[in-house]
């Protein structure tokens, strides 16, 4: 009897030194999804947070605007990751199904980023994300057909008066989307949702409308008033229509994106790249500024070490390798000065852009803004509608949309 009863004592400690150490080796697991071919970027700062922290890391790419999608399932179900890749406009919808965990930054980590890219992962006072890559419009140039880039959107008006006279065109670039002419409407005076007073927004607060958004406008329908701008870059083909002026040579500059670049280079295209130009008072022109972070999920079982992991990749000599890497723009402010971006004109423009950017506001509500603002500046900038009733209706209409959508999800 007593032998049995020491046997199962015996056999008791055995499994539960064997719990111990399961549970042990489960803590000591990090699993980290991060954006399709991004994750050699990280490979040299994993190996060594392994080794310091005796951590396995596990790394799994998918792309990261589909991540939150697939979180939603495999969270609940134990199987999703610890850290993932998120773009900054899926943070309100994802904060208020309580899919992230907030995270803790000293003012110092945090002061190491543009200010635009850290407050794209900030909601109501909290920071859920750590700013990874940023990117935004640019202008880009024909080297063949003008010297340097202009200064300033007026200057770009006169000359694009002058390559009309030759059947040609200066700078292109598609203002009836509000993803394009925020460059010149934010600056000037308009604005998407107010502040909450919280570090949020306030979606009630819509700024479509104010003064500074209709002289915006106001300005940009000169260039398709007066012909510089070619009628057939209006509407749904718009860009593909810009893209092909462009690589045809016909038109010396456009208003893109970095994905342009690839593009524009295939088509043979000896390309310059610049931030955007000012604005008639000198002010530079802002843009949409868009950001990926590292984000933690809610069902992370070890939200502490997770944290730690973003901290310890984002430390400067991993940034840098993961620019080499990857070639996507960092959003720490040391970077923008680092010979290896200044010294590169495209990266450099991004960054320096990126720099005056504002982040596209994270909230749900941003949804119902495109369509109403898009309609509102085509119907401006063709001239069936002056612009102050073209973005009073769609302030109205925007504030419809929302007062719908958030009655449908009380």
């Amino acid at each position: 009897m007593k032998k049995n009863t020491i046997a199962a004592l015996v056999l008791t400690t055995l499994a539960a030194g064997q719990l111990i150490s399961l549970q042990a080796h489960a803590a000591t697991q990090l699993n980290v999804w991060e954006d399709i071919k991004k994750s050699a970027g990280i490979k040299d700062a994993i190996a060594d947070f392994e080794k310091q922290y005796d951590v396995k890391v596990n790394v799994q790419e998918m792309p990261y605007a589909q991540q939150l999608e697939k979180l939603r399932l495999d969270g609940p179900a134990g199987i999703g990751p610890d850290v993932l890749v998120i773009p900054n406009d899926q943070l309100g919808g994802a904060v208020v199904q309580g899919l992230l965990s907030p995270l803790k930054l000293d003012q110092k980590q945090i002061d190491e980023f543009t200010p635009a890219s850290i407050n794209a992962f900030r909601m109501d006072n909290a920071l859920y994300g750590v700013p990874k890559a940023v990117e935004t419009l640019v202008l880009i140039y024909n080297k063949d057909l003008i010297d340097k880039p202009l200064a300033s959107l007026p200057e770009w008006y006169d000359y694009s008066k002058t390559q009309r006279a030759q059947n040609k065109y200066g700078l292109l670039a598609k203002f009836d989307q509000i993803y394009y002419s925020w460059g010149a409407i934010g600056p000037m005076g308009g604005y998407i949702f107010g502040d909450n007073g919280k570090g949020g927004y306030n979606a009630q607060d819509v700024g479509l409308n104010k003064p500074g958004a209709v002289e915006a406008v106001t300005y940009l329908k000169k260039f398709y008033a007066d012909g510089v701008f070619p009628a057939g870059i209006i509407g749904d083909n718009g860009l593909n229509a810009i893209d092909s002026l462009f690589t045809e040579k016909k038109a010396a500059a456009v208003i893109n994106g970095p994905w342009a670049f690839q593009p524009y280079e295939a088509a043979g295209i000896n390309y310059g790249v610049a931030p955007l130009p000012n604005l008639p008072d000198g002010k530079p022109m802002s843009s949409f500024l868009g950001v990926k972070g590292y984000v933690v999920s809610t069902w992370s079982k070890d939200k502490e070490m997770a944290q730690k992991f973003i901290a310890f990749i984002n430390q400067p000599q991993y940034v840098k390798t993961r620019y080499i890497a990857t070639r996507e723009i960092p959003p720490q402010k040391a970077m923008i000065d680092d010979p290896i971006i200044k010294n590169d004109e495209k990266a450099s423009a991004v960054a320096v852009q990126a720099a005056r950017a504002t982040a596209m506001p994270g909230i749900p509500e941003m949804g119902e803004v495109w369509g109403p603002a898009n309609a509102a500046l085509e119907l401006s900038l063709t001239g069936k509608q002056e612009p102050k009733a073209a973005l009073d209706n769609a302030e109205k209409q925007v504030k419809m949309q929302i007062e719908a959508m958030q009655a449908s999800n009380q």
